[in-house]
């Protein structure tokens, strides 16, 4: 069987020239520009980039970028004032606090601090907290509520992949708030059924041949092996770790992996473009979001 790579990064390309004509027809239509703010805590390499790659994207949709780097030094009580003045900011409309944060700051009093209307990664507990409410992907998806990026990246994959979810037993490797508990109720709403797995599931290769749909975010290079892969199942690798030679590889053995299934993402090159590119279609929702609230104020018309 030769799987059918998932490319992520055309796909990105594909929604990211969606969101940048409708920030071209936003812009005509309110005079409004979209603005995102990144938030950096620290010199972390690998969060320098990401947010890098996020900054470049967001002025190639038209977007206005405000970056907010910090020292690691930064005191939670810093960084809560700066999100509170963002908060306040009308050019924002979404603020990114790229994760992790440096060694002992815990990120959920600061991601509390965030408005729950300016939440571009999905991720304050509110809007968290919502996934458990919608019935079905329709509600899910109709933008009244930002969805964890990379999640919604994962199921954008499948969806313009052609590939079906509904009845499908979905397997899920690890339960992160990041990833595994957001994708596990995404696959619920479009009617998979679903088990989540981590370090304490016994047999871990017998529960993963079952999965018709396999999604991988436990960050383990190449955990996942062909003996426990279903033949022709779907692969999701959301996994991005170093390898011991140095280059980037996912959670899966890409190349043993692909011979046995029907279809698989790359790393990299596959979940990872589609997590900025739902960034963006985070930020142009959350800005129409305010522009529709604040014409239905009070003495507006």
């Amino acid at each position: 069987m030769t799987a059918k790579i998932l490319d992520g990064k055309a796909l990105a390309a594909e929604i990211r020239a969606e969101v940048r004509r409708g920030v071209e027809e936003f812009k005509k239509k309110t005079g409004t520009v979209p603005g995102l703010a990144t938030i950096l805590v620290g010199e972390n390499p690998a969060s320098q980039t990401y947010v890098a790659n996020k900054i470049k994207a967001c002025n190639e949709a038209g977007m206005n970028s405000l970056h907010f780097p910090m020292p690691a030094s930064a005191t939670r009580e810093q960084l809560i004032a700066l999100m509170k003045k963002l908060n306040a900011d009308g050019k924002v409309h979404g603020i990114l606090l790229q994760l992790p944060l440096p060694e002992n700051m815990d990120s959920t009093p600061v991601l509390e601090a965030l408005d729950p209307n300016k939440d571009a990664d999905g991720l304050h507990p509110c809007n968290l907290g919502q996934l458990f409410e919608y019935k079905n992907w329709e509600e899910m998806a109709s933008g009244r509520y930002p969805l964890p990026c990379t999640p919604h990246g994962i199921m954008q994959v499948l969806m313009r992949s052609g590939i079906t979810v509904a009845g499908k037993h979905a397997v899920v490797l690890g339960r992160s708030k990041l990833v595994g508990k957001p994708v596990a109720m995404m696959l619920q709403a479009q009617d998979a059924t679903v088990t989540m797995c981590h370090s304490r599931t016994k047999d871990l290769a017998a529960v993963c041949r079952e999965a018709d749909i396999l999604v991988s975010a436990i960050g383990k290079p190449r955990l996942v092996t062909e003996s426990m892969v279903k033949e022709g199942a779907v692969v999701i690798d959301v996994g991005i770790n170093r390898s011991p030679s140095g280059s980037l590889c996912g959670d899966v053995d890409f190349e043993r992996v692909r011979a046995k299934c029907s279809a698989i993402t790359p790393v990299p090159g596959g979940i990872g473009p589609m997590t900025i590119a739902m960034l963006l279609f985070n930020t142009l929702q959350l800005a129409r979001k305010s522009v529709n609230s604040a014409s239905c104020r009070p003495g507006n018309s």
